[in-house]
Parts: C-alpha cells; sequence; structure tokens
C-alpha cells in the first residue's frame, strides 16, 4: 500500500492538506481572535507556520511540475492559485492531483 509520503506528488497532497487547514485556521480562527478579542498570539504562531508550508507548497508544486512535465497553462498554474484561496488545496486535490497519482 502506497502512503502520501512515497512520492513527490504525495507529499505535494499532504503539503496542501496541511497549507489549506493551516489558511482556514489562520483566516477563520486566529485573524478574528486577534480583532475581535485582542488577542494576537494565534496569529503570529499559525501565521509562521502557514508561511512556512505556503512555501513548501510552492516549491513542490515546482518540483511536481516538472517531474511530471505539467504544460503550465493546462496545471501548475491551478494548483499554485488553489494555496491563495481558501479551499482552494482541497479542491485542487480531488479535481486534479488525486487522479494524476492514482493514474501511476
Amino acid at each position: 500500500m502506497k502512503t502520501l509520503l512515497s512520492s513527490n506528488l504525495g507529499r505535494l497532497r499532504l503539503l496542501g492538506k496541511l497549507e489549506g487547514s493551516s489558511l482556514l485556521l489562520l483566516v477563520f480562527v486566529a485573524v478574528p481572535l486577534k480583532h475581535l478579542w485582542n488577542y494576537p498570539l494565534l496569529v503570529q504562531i499559525l501565521g509562521q507556520i502557514h508561511g512556512l508550508l505556503f512555501v513548501l507548497f510552492v516549491l513542490n508544486t515546482i518540483s511536481v511540475a516538472t517531474e511530471k512535465r505539467w504544460v503550465f497553462s493546462q496545471t501548475t498554474w491551478k494548483v499554485l492559485l488553489a494555496c491563495i484561496v481558501p479551499f482552494g488545496t482541497f479542491y485542487i486535490d480531488k479535481k486534479i492531483l488525486q487522479s494524476q497519482e492514482s493514474a501511476q
């Protein structure tokens, strides 16, 4: 049985889930806590974690795109755009990444 970590594409899918979750926590939990209840600590912590996951996701996307020879105008830009839209990485995982992994 293959795990998510056994391939670059699997690692990209895992990073997408982590990055997407960190973005949702940041936007829907940490930022409201900061602005409504003057509690900025969670934004400081989650902001750094999300930033790291974002960079790793972008770098892994470029790595997988090169390895899989994705055409930028067809696939790569969609995956890169997904990481800046809430729920985007979950959508792209379902629509693009999951089917590419099962095709291996």
